[in-house]
């Protein structure tokens, strides 16, 4: 029985295929010796889609153009998926002692199914539904040593009626509406009593931080039906616990430790998490295990961090949160998964590096819930989650005025998801809280359930009642706010004191369109796509937003671009004007939240509009779907810097911005304003600066100028008291200033009435950039540095340097890639220096790529110099 106590297996791969097809019961598929000729071999958390993906099934590429419309699998006739598609696997159990059990667990269906074990049905799809809902089932009597069989007929999906999983505006809708077991099935094997939902709540002394008090939680269950007594034991941040349980026939005990029972879970000076720039994030681990009559019956393990996560109201009515007795300001966005949910940990692990490369603190998930690794990643970085339920769809339908009210059925799912996903979450000091309703806040009925389910699962974080400004009555006014914008508005806009602007906590908001660089947009786009994207406003584009959305045309966007830096002149000309713009706005959002942190309005929080995309996409996101980081990602890395210096659109006040809790001394700042020629039109140094940890200071504001040509600059530097750089920032202005309209403002715009005279910059002539690169080998990654330098003789500013790194000269683009900086503005005389970091891939040497706005493209090698262990 101790050998394979407590082993989880995941079904690893399946067969699938369509029920119109495979017509047979679940009888005969569950059996040895079924044929599966003709299905489809796919991975253990393969949707329908993401199986048809993987054996390529498709005639053309579904993420190019607007191929999805026409999805078809060679031979097929009708519509795929409005019938239950049936997943097969075979799973082997050892030869077991007596009082082995063997338990299959579902983590989620989309939208539900029935469950056949070597030709027995073992459940059926009215009681395993649901995205979220984790369900076990005993299948010890159906099993055998040997070989053994997993039949599931999966039910289709409908967002609108099911609750499952549905993408709104966000991309076109996947054509199998996510169908499948997206979060894997496993096979559990215990002894007769059971181990499951170990978590463990910590209490933290604030403000010393010097003491925290453990509480550990786990649940014992009596698979049999003869009684047992179980002795629980392990180790708990390196304390032993340990406690004996009586189990009648059937029954599940919570089994609790305590500095009242074991007096070692009082910890003195415990290590402490803290979100990114804050701190270091320690966890410590938990294992358990039971032992009846001797032997090893079940174990059970988690890993959790010491922290402690409390919110209020601001006096304006906005929510604050507090990270170990310290406000902090959320800097974060939204996070999409993959369209078809496919598993990639590898990419996960990539998408996390960016997150923390971008100087982010918050990932918000409104819906799309992700597994554990997920969370695990977010614990290890340093990376808060704010996670809930989807808006729109079923989920908000009982909550929307006209929206078809919940069935019993439907509250049962909902309970079972919340129930599951706050044992998934409560463990992880990442998270740090759950917004119960999105759009809408949830009725009465559903937001009491909610939270007394989140109560019954000792939830101990905030629980929000919505992401736009509504109540509840069990978890009271949301503190946030959701009045846009999400399409195209002007860097100033942040600024202002109205909607969207940087006061409160903004749940969602962004300029809208973020364009990628040209290479990806060839990958997403025919040649027709391509010139309508610059030539024609109004056209509608497939890869923009759901093509029956407001924000499937780009007309905002591409008005203003050519209002404010003239109209494109080809579609390189409008990419290269859309980096200027995506880059100038990400960074002004984020920049005035921070300028605001610590103001008697304060500004509390602001989740950008969105994070990544779930396919290829010209909308909302600070990465593209390739993971090539464009304008807006470099935007938002400026203004995310740990220390930083920034300029004010409203006040044109110079601010400095420390997110780290350490006070910064002796610092020195430059500022100088320059005309188009490069001359100085303004300058001022300030030494022996001090900047309090977490807190904003103002160091000067920059006077009403003559002689300043139509478009100019403003370049901010920041060093330490020995010199060495700490920030550095540029930013180009226009002396015509954008006019809002916001008396005519809607939910997703604020039109303009004027806007900003940038053309200017298309007059620059041309600057000479030098560039000189080499790489070093660190383990499994490459770190290339690039000194980027202009000579003093050059004609000119060198405008928004951006670099690239390939694999040989005509190799792929290294991707994913972390850089210090880029998007970079020189003067004649100056230089500077950046560094990215990739993974080691083949044995062509690393090619530099250099282009700009008036710098001439250029390639330069960048060979291994020398290789260091890391």
């Amino acid at each position: 029985m101790s050998d394979d106590a407590g082993s989880v297996t995941a079904i690893d791969h399946w067969r699938i295929q369509d029920s119109a097809k495979a017509q047979q019961g679940g009888a005969d598929i569950s059996v040895a010796g079924f044929s599966t000729e003709g299905w489809y071999p796919v991975s253990g958390r393969a949707t329908v889609m993401a199986g048809l993906l993987e054996n390529h099934a498709f005639k053309n590429d579904v993420f190019y153009s607007d191929n999805l419309r026409a999805v078809q699998v060679p031979e097929a006739s009708g519509n795929l998926f409005v019938t239950p598609w049936w997943y097969r696997a075979e799973f082997a159990l050892p030869k077991g002692a007596a009082g082995r059990h063997a338990l299959l667990r579902t983590n989620g269906m989309i939208a539900s199914a029935d469950i056949w074990v070597n030709g027995q049905q073992v459940a059926d799809h009215g009681d395993l539904a649901g995205a979220y809902p984790v369900h076990t089932l005993d299948v010890t009597r159906w099993v055998h040593a040997g070989a053994n069989v997993l039949a599931m007929r999966v039910h289709p999906g409908d967002p609108r009626m099911s609750l499952s999983m549905g993408w709104v505006d966000w991309n076109p809708t996947p054509p199998d509406n996510n169908m499948g077991p997206w979060r894997g099935v496993d096979i559990v094997q215990t002894g007769p009593v059971q181990l499951d939902f170990p978590h463990v709540l910590s209490t933290l002394s604030l403000p010393d931080l010097s003491h925290a008090a453990l509480t550990v939680k786990v649940t014992a269950k009596n698979l049999d039906t003869a009684a047992h007594d179980a002795l629980i034991t392990g180790t708990v941040a390196g304390v032993s616990v340990q406690q004996s349980v009586h189990l009648a026939p059937g029954q599940s005990r919570t089994v609790s430790f305590s500095p009242d029972t074991t007096p070692g879970l009082a910890l003195d000076h415990p290590k402490i998490w803290w979100p990114l720039g804050m701190g270091e994030h320690p966890l410590y681990p938990l294992e358990l295990t039971a032992t009846v009559d001797g032997a090893a019956s079940d174990r059970a393990a988690a890993t959790f961090g010491i922290r402690s996560v409390t919110s209020n109201l601001t006096r304006q009515g906005y929510r604050q949160f507090f990270i170990n007795g310290k406000p902090v300001l959320i800097r974060g966005a939204g996070w999409a998964p993959d369209m078809f949910l496919r598993d990639d940990p590898a990419r996960m692990e990539a998408e996390f590096s960016y997150v923390a490369n971008l100087g982010l603190n918050t990932i918000r998930s409104e819906g799309k819930l992700e597994n554990q690794r997920f969370y695990d990643l977010a614990d290890r970085n340093g990376i808060m989650v704010l996670a809930g339920w989807e808006c729109c769809d079923k989920w908000e339908s009982a909550a929307r005025t006209g929206g078809s009210p919940w069935t019993d059925a439907d509250m049962k799912v909902a309970q079972d998801s919340m129930a599951s996903e706050a044992r998934l979450l409560r463990n992880h000091p990442s998270v740090i809280g759950f917004y119960i309703g999105s759009d809408n806040a949830p009725p009465p009925p559903i937001a009491r359930m909610y939270t007394d389910t989140l109560q019954a699962a000792d939830w101990s974080l905030p629980v929000i009642s919505a992401a736009v400004d509504q109540a509840t009555a069990e978890a009271g006014p949301s503190g946030m706010k959701m009045a846009g914008p999400y399409d195209w508005i002007p860097p100033s806009y942040w600024y202002a004191d109205k909607l969207g602007g940087a006061f409160g906590f903004d749940s969602e908001v962004s300029a809208g369109a973020d364009i990628p660089r040209m290479e990806d947009l060839a990958r997403m786009l025919s040649p027709q796509e391509q010139e309508a994207l610059w030539k024609y406003p109004e056209a509608r584009q497939y890869h923009a937003s759901a093509d029956w959305s407001t924000f499937a045309v780009l007309t905002p966007f591409d008005h203003a671009l050519a209002q404010r830096y003239g109209a494109p002149t080809s579609l390189a000309d409008y990419v290269a004007k859309a980096q200027l713009d995506n880059y100038d706005n990400v960074r002004a959002q984020f920049e005035a939240f921070n300028a605001r942190m610590d103001a008697a309005k304060p500004a509390t929080g602001v989740i950008y509009w969105m994070l990544n995309n779930a396919w290829p996409s010209l909308h909302w996101h600070l990465y593209d779907y390739y993971m090539n980081p464009a304008g807006a990602y470099f935007g938002a890395k400026k203004a995310n810097e740990r220390v930083h210096i920034q300029y004010s659109y409203d006040s044109r006040d110079i601010v400095l911005v420390n997110h780290a809790l350490d006070d910064a001394h002796g610092l020195q700042a430059g500022i100088r304003v320059r005309n188009l020629d490069g001359s100085v039109r303004y300058e001022k140094h300030l030494k022996d600066i001090e900047l309090a940890g977490n807190h904003t200071k103002s160091l000067a504001t920059l006077p009403a100028m003559a002689g300043l040509s139509s478009a100019y600059f403003v370049e901010l530097d920041l060093a330490s008291s020995d010199g060495k750089p700490v920030s550095r920032n540029v930013y180009w202005l226009s002396t015509r200033q954008d006019v809002l309209d916001w008396a005519t403002s809607n939910w997703y715009l604020t039109p303009l009435t004027q806007y900003a005279d940038l053309t200017a910059l298309r007059s620059l002539p041309s600057a000479t950039s030098e560039v000189r690169a080499s790489t070093r080998r660190e383990g499994s990654d490459d770190v290339t540095t690039v000194t980027l330098s202009v000579p003093a003789s050059s004609r000119a500013v060198a405008l928004f340097q951006h670099v690239s790194i390939r694999r040989g000269a005509r190799g792929d683009l290294a991707l994913p890639i972390r850089w210090t900086d880029n998007d970079v503005t020189l003067w004649p005389g100056e230089s500077l220096t950046l560094t990215a970091r990739y993974a080691s891939k083949g044995t062509a040497a690393p090619v530099v790529d250099v282009s700009g706005w008036n710098v001439a493209a250029q390639s330069v090698p960048a060979n291994v110099t020398q290789e260091t262990d890391h």
